[in-house]
């Protein structure tokens, strides 16, 4: 008689089964009682013995009745327990991912009946990273703020030309120094117990300085308003700046040059037109290397007194070509369209599209924004000068061309803004162009 197939299948399975229960495995994992005690920690892949280790690196406990472990914590952060690598004399765990809550420098070890055991060992922060810094043109004596990741305490902070100085950590995404006497230009290097981190950026940083209004990048308004750089009336940061709004003029969004505009177009009235005819007639990207400028960001030093906070319309930051502005003589623009001297259809659109810019809107997380009285420094990288005048994607993009001249604006353009004004005065120095990565 044929047998059939599908119910031997089922008989022999569990024939299987019943013989896998009856076989002793020594090795199979099996939760015992009482509780574990800890002889010392070592690497997991050399017998060398540790204090500490880093997050996610794997270690290797070793001591007696490891196997009464049923839950296991770095600080405040549970590790997983792979049983297959869990054995009465050693416990091979992965430090946790995550940054504790309260960091005890402890490993606690639990049973399965709540019994606990703690053994003395510190988790480490990946190595620190620097992003950016609070104002890099401050001076010695001055505290500023350090960002970037996993600053905790113990944390040094070193500036080119001084002994390092302690900073004062928090959530491990800044840090608090005081610029130190001797401090020179340069990267900056954090240091804490994981490692040390270099700045990409560099305290008074001049590479790249296209307007510091003073000496040759000192360049005022090179379009057809007048300017509005100021001496230093005791605020300054670093000698003159230039200044938007005057403190009486209010601020609604509008088409405003005479008090809300920055402008510099390079070159001179002569026919061709000459780019290297004095300082004035300089193109931007004759001061600065743009040719990677994708890795680079403009940068600027920004006060907004607290008497006077800026509370809506973007500042619309536009840089062009030679082949979108004439200052001078006879040309055609990128569209095709004859132009004869100055021009701001690259700015507005007027039909045409319209250059890319960046917006900085900064108000518009809270609604109101000043500096505290103090100078900040701003970053904004070039690739975000994606934008057209009405706030949408340009229908453009920038080039290493693109960098000959600046327009900084505050102006609506075609982007809805409250009706509300604010009257604010805002002061901008060191205008560069920078690596930033």
């Amino acid at each position: 008689m044929k047998a059939n197939s599908k119910y031997t299948a089922l008989i022999l399975g569990a024939v299987l089964l019943a013989s896998c229960d009856s076989v002793d495995y020594p090795d199979r994992f099996v939760q015992t009682s009482g509780v574990p005690t800890v002889d010392f920690i070592r690497y997991a892949d050399k017998d060398v013995v540790i204090t500490q280790a880093s997050m996610e690196e794997l270690v290797c406990i070793v001591g007696d009745n490891l196997t009464s472990v049923h839950e296991l914590y770095f600080n405040d952060q549970a590790a997983v327990l792979n049983t297959s690598y869990m054995t009465d004399k050693t416990l091979l765990v992965s430090v946790p991912r995550t940054m504790p809550s309260v960091q005890t420098n402890k490993i606690y070890m639990i049973t399965k009946d709540g019994q606990e055991v703690t053994y003395d060992f510190t988790v480490l922060p990946p190595v620190p990273k620097v992003s950016g810094m609070s104002l890099e043109w401050a001076q010695p004596g001055e505290s500023v703020s350090i960002y970037g990741s996993y600053l905790f305490d113990p944390v040094e902070v070193e500036f080119p030309g001084a002994d390092p100085v302690k900073a004062v950590a928090g959530d491990g995404s800044a840090v608090t120094v005081v610029i130190p006497e001797g401090a020179q230009p340069g990267k900056v290097k954090v240091t804490t117990a994981s490692g040390t981190a270099q700045s990409v950026f560099q305290y008074k940083d001049t590479r790249g300085m296209l307007f510091d209004f003073d000496g040759l990048t000192g360049l005022d308004n090179h379009g057809w308003n007048g300017h509005n750089s100021q001496d230093d009336d005791g605020t300054g940061i670093s000698g003159r700046f230039f200044q938007f709004g005057d403190g009486e003029t209010a601020l609604d969004g509008s088409w405003e040059e005479s008090h809300f505009s920055f402008v510099y177009w390079p070159g001179s009235w002569n026919t061709p037109e000459n780019y290297q005819d004095g300082a004035m007639g300089t193109r931007l990207l004759d001061l600065a290397d743009f040719s990677d400028w994708q890795n680079m960001a403009l940068k600027f030093e920004i006060f907004v007194p607290s008497s006077n906070p800026w509370s809506n319309t973007p500042m619309q930051i536009c840089m062009a070509g030679v082949d979108v502005v004439s200052f001078g003589g006879e040309g055609t623009d990128i569209y095709g369209h004859a132009v004869a001297g100055a021009n701001n259809i690259y700015m507005s659109g007027d039909g045409v599209p319209s250059a890319p810019r960046a917006f900085y809107k900064p108000w518009e997380a809270t609604g109101s924004f000043d500096t505290g009285d103090k100078w900040v420094t701003v970053t904004i990288p070039f690739t975000e000068f994606n934008l057209g005048w009405d706030g949408k994607v340009a229908s453009y993009q920038l080039t290493a061309e693109s960098f000959a001249s600046i327009w900084i604006f505050i102006c609506n353009g075609g982007v809805e803004s409250d009706d509300a004004s604010c009257v604010p005065i805002i002061k901008i120095d060191n205008i560069s162009a920078v690596p930033y990565k």
